[in-house]
Formats: C-alpha cells, structure tokens, sequence
C-alpha cells in the first residue's frame, strides 16, 4: 500500500525528516505519535503528497504500486484526488456551502455528475448520522457534526487511503471517542487504509500499529 524509504526533508537549513523508512499495508490502523516538532505532521504531508520530497537523494515513495517521484504535477493531482483523503484537526470546511455541498466538492473534481455526487453525498452523511444536516452550514453544526462532515468529504471519492492529522484534537472527550471509534468501522465496512497523526494517547494505543517519531526519525 505504502513504501517510504529514506525520506528527507528540509526546511532551509532545518532538517525536519532524516531518512525515514515506512511500510504500510492495505487495511491498516497506523498511528504516529511524538513530541511537538517531531517531523509527524510533515511526514503525513509527503506520503500523502501535499509536499515534495527532497531531490538529489535516494528517497522513494510508492503508493499503491505507484512511484510519486515520477508523476508530474497534474498526475500528481489527479492520483490524490481519486486514492486519497484528508482529515485536518480543523474541519476545513467552507462556511457559505451547506453540509451536503461540502462533501460533494471533491467528487465535482473528479468529474462526477451533481446527481452521483448528491447521491454518493447523501449516503456517507446517512451512513454518519447526518441525514438532517444536509442543508445545514458549518456554523449550524456542532464540533463533532463538523468533523463528520469533513469525514464524508474524505471519503466521498472511495480513496484507497485516509490520511488523519490530529482529527479529534479540537473535539471534546465524547465527540472525539466517537470519532474514534468511527475510523475502525469506516475500515471494517470500507476497507480503507489510515495514517493517523495525533496527541491523544488513547487513539493511539487502538490503533494496530503505533509509531513513535523522535527528531526526525521513526524509532518504534
């Protein structure tokens, strides 16, 4: 599903990632954890390709049989598009579109047509316990309604791969239980891959590998 291997980063003259080495596979729970400036977070954005790679070095990156490093910008587009999903600590979601809207965004760049999109959108907001908030605006939702939301946009194009960074730490205990516990039914029902980033200890422990990062490197 996922092979990284030697992965660098730099930010000036900061080295943030110093030769990671990652192998994920398909149906996977995998959390990352690690003190504030670890590298988790940039870690999440190169393998779920939101940043570049450093060049000049041997790294590798290769998503469902897929090496990154080869795909121009426009494939590269089109490959996170349709393999992969995001879900932000801060839901993201844009205030002037309704619930059921939001979702749909990312099936309209893929192509699809309004009905399949409403339709898809509908059946994950269903699926979440949102089926009377399709028309409702973010600031009509609670924190955990919100993040729900931005769960189903995640999921709307059936990416192979969900990457997570620090989903539930802007909900409160109840709200981010749930959420919890939704990510293992989404893969037993779904069959998707997770990357989870967070603080929070407990999500961690559940999921079925953790990985802890120190100063830029994966030690466990």
């Amino acid at each position: 599903m996922i092979q990284a291997k030697n992965i660098h980063k730099y930010y000036g003259d900061l080295h943030v990632l110093k030769g990671v080495d990652l192998n994920i596979k398909k149906g996977e729970i995998v959390s990352i954890v690690g003190a504030s400036g670890a590298g988790k977070t940039t870690l999440l954005q190169i393998i779920g390709t939101l940043d570049e790679i450093e060049k000049n070095t041997s790294s590798e990156l290769v998503i469902n049989e897929v090496s990154i490093t080869q795909l121009g910008e426009k494939a590269l587009a089109k490959f996170r598009n349709e393999h992969i999903g995001f879900i932000f600590q801060f839901h993201q979601l844009l205030p002037e579109f309704t619930a059921l809207e939001n979702v749909c965004i990312p099936a309209f760049i893929f192509g699809k047509s309004q009905l399949e999109a409403e339709t898809r959108a509908k059946e994950l907001l269903d699926f979440l316990g949102l089926s009377h908030r399709y028309n409702h605006k973010p600031n009509e939702l609670s924190g955990g309604e919100q993040q729900r939301v931005a769960v189903a946009r995640a999921l709307i194009n059936n990416p192979s791969l969900i990457f997570a960074d620090e989903p539930s730490g802007n909900l409160d205990s109840e709200s981010a239980e749930n959420l919890h516990n939704l990510f293992f039914k989404l893969r037993d029902e779904f069959g998707q891959t997770f990357i989870i980033v967070t603080h929070n200890e407990e999500l961690a422990d559940m999921a079925d590998r953790k990985l802890t990062m120190v100063d830029g490197k994966i030690i466990g």
